[in-house]
């Protein structure tokens, strides 16, 4: 009996370990090749998601998102990057991972059997309405998330979720599903490949539509990324020069002196353009 859920149906291909390493490579890329035609599918979908957590986040929201395992460890990577990228609080963007973060790492044995586990991981942030919660779950049958976004209801917190199945039990409990239908996986069951990288994509793409739509990027500059390392500093160093046409002994003492090129490009405006 064929499975319904896609993400467990067996692999197109058979025989893998007889392949030669240029047939698995070439095999491997032909099917992550279809990944990109599902993501666009689901664009009207993420659209709709992502103008929610912009109203939410515009007013003082937050977004979380909750996962376990591979979907998880992707939820974390993308909250994880906002502040360094666009210099966001650390609070503003929270990624959990069912097992907490020593499950980044290894697997935490049956956290993600957990019905009541996320709810209590929300609560240590005092999740509230003002806020938006988004479940990834390849499979979409995830207890963790499913009982997480459930709870969540239940206290008026919109919700959505991404996922790798078409109505899966996840998409039926949320208010936005995102449902990226890759297909069966070329190592069966092997959510880390097609499915991962689709999860990848559509994270990416809340993330950075929501903060573009925050103001967090000027032109196609991130002019509020954190200056952590000479490579940044010099990044800034050249997005300043750029915009206002200024040598770059004079940029860089203003970007130190003002911190982010946001702050330095409207300081020079204030100050030295009429």
């Amino acid at each position: 009996m064929k499975n319904k859920l896609t993400t467990e149906q067996a692999s197109d291909y058979n025989n893998l370990e007889k392949m030669s390493t240029n047939e698995l490579l070439t095999n491997m890329n032909s099917e992550d090749k279809t990944v990109p035609l599902a993501i666009e599918k689901a664009v009207p979908s993420i659209e709709k998601l992502v103008d929610v957590i912009y109203e939410k986040m515009n007013v003082g929201g937050r977004l979380f998102y909750i996962g376990a395992g591979t979907s998880g460890r992707l939820g974390v990577l993308d909250a994880s990057e906002c502040p360094p990228t666009y210099g966001v609080s650390d609070d503003w963007v929270i990624g959990l991972i069912a097992g907490g973060d020593f499950a980044l790492r290894k697997a935490v044995e049956n956290a993600e059997d957990d019905t009541d586990l996320a709810w209590k991981d929300l609560e240590k942030y005092n999740i509230t309405e003002k806020d938006v919660l988004v479940g990834i779950a390849a499979s979409g049958t995830t207890p963790y998330v499913i009982g997480g976004v459930k709870k969540a209801k239940e206290h008026n917190i919109v919700t959505g979720c991404v996922t790798c199945n078409q109505d899966s039990p996840l998409s039926l409990e949320v208010d936005y599903p995102i449902e990226l239908v890759v297909g069966p996986e070329f190592v069966t069951g092997s959510t880390r490949m097609k499915a991962g990288t689709a999860q990848k994509l559509a994270l990416n793409m809340i993330s950075t539509t929501v903060m573009i739509k925050l103001g967090r990027v000027k032109g196609n500059k991130m002019v509020n990324m954190q200056l952590s390392n000479k490579k940044l500093v010099n990044r800034g160093v050249k997005m300043i020069v750029d915009e206002l046409n200024i040598d770059e002994k004079l940029a860089k003492k203003l970007l130190i002196e003002h911190k982010s090129v946001k702050d330095t490009l409207d300081f020079y405006q204030a100050t030295y353009v009429k």
